[in-house]
């Protein structure tokens, strides 16, 4: 079946370009920046277990296991501190959620052009004005460096001609039009994301708990078992810094906000 060719408009087609290429710095971005913290709260539990390690056990192992041990304490502890460094340097958040927030503010405007604005006879010289004033927001949150991909082959960047509910995004669109191709999709993606943060803070919230009870239950222990406490506080701070890095209570709320006021929309 042959798929029909939308007509491509200029302005469009440009807006459509800057928002693919933010979109794609966000995503460049926003990976890296949780990895790398991922891998320093890891760096800093393998410290603390092999610092345990090394002060309880070192006297009963060969000597060349209690220099290994040692090696890997110095060597977990400076790559956590470089880690550190590097992430606060070149991933601190600030780009992608920078670039996400405008790309977000360019595919809106995209939809005002076309369905609010459309019997408008200024619409173009709106966009264009919007569009730049949206960029310029981009270069001053990223402190004066913008680095961005070159003009993506394919726009919309996530257009599927297969799928009826995938938006082609060029032309003027009706009410139901409007309701198929944004408001659906962004109801059925923010109910998804919801769904996925709630599992996701309840999971941290019981690792949370049993780490806690663990490191009670050793110090009641005493003798040489309290010494392993210093693991478990170090796992469980871990634990909770990733929790406040995802920022998982207040995201669950905004997006149930969201969620609310575009299901009223849905049913209006």
């Amino acid at each position: 079946m042959a798929v029909e060719s939308q007509p491509t408009v200029p302005i469009l087609n440009i807006a459509w370009t800057r928002y693919a290429q933010l979109d794609a710095l966000s995503s460049k971005h926003a990976k890296p920046h949780y990895r790398w913290r991922r891998w320093i709260a890891i760096m800093g539990v393998l410290a603390a277990l092999f610092a345990v390690i090394t002060q309880a056990y070192s006297d009963y192992m060969p000597a060349i296991l209690s220099l290994a041990l040692k090696i890997l304490l110095i060597a977990t502890t400076i790559t956590a501190s470089v880690l550190a460094a590097f992430v606060n340097k070149f991933y601190d958040g600030k780009e992608w959620l920078v670039s996400r927030a405008e790309a977000e503010e360019i595919q809106k405007e995209i939809y005002m052009y076309r369905t609010f604005f459309k019997n408008k006879p200024d619409r173009r010289d709106w966009l264009e004005k919007r569009l730049a004033n949206i960029q310029r927001q981009v270069y001053r949150g990223m402190a004066g460096e913008l680095v961005l991909n070159q003009a993506p082959e394919k726009i919309p960047p996530y257009y599927n001609p297969d799928d009826p509910s995938s938006d082609p995004g060029f032309k003027d669109l009706t009410g139901s039009e409007y309701v198929q191709y944004r408001l659906e999709n962004q109801l059925a993606w923010h109910i998804r994301k919801v769904q996925q943060f709630e599992v996701e803070r309840t999971r941290l919230q019981v690792y949370i708990l049993l780490v806690g009870g663990l490191g009670a239950f050793l110090a009641a222990m005493g003798q040489g078992f309290s010494i392993w406490v210093a693991v478990t506080a170090s796992l469980g701070a871990a634990l909770i810094g990733w929790q406040e890095l995802r920022n998982l209570d207040p995201t669950v709320k905004n997006y149930s906000k969201v969620i609310m006021e575009l299901m009223i929309i849905y049913d209006h």
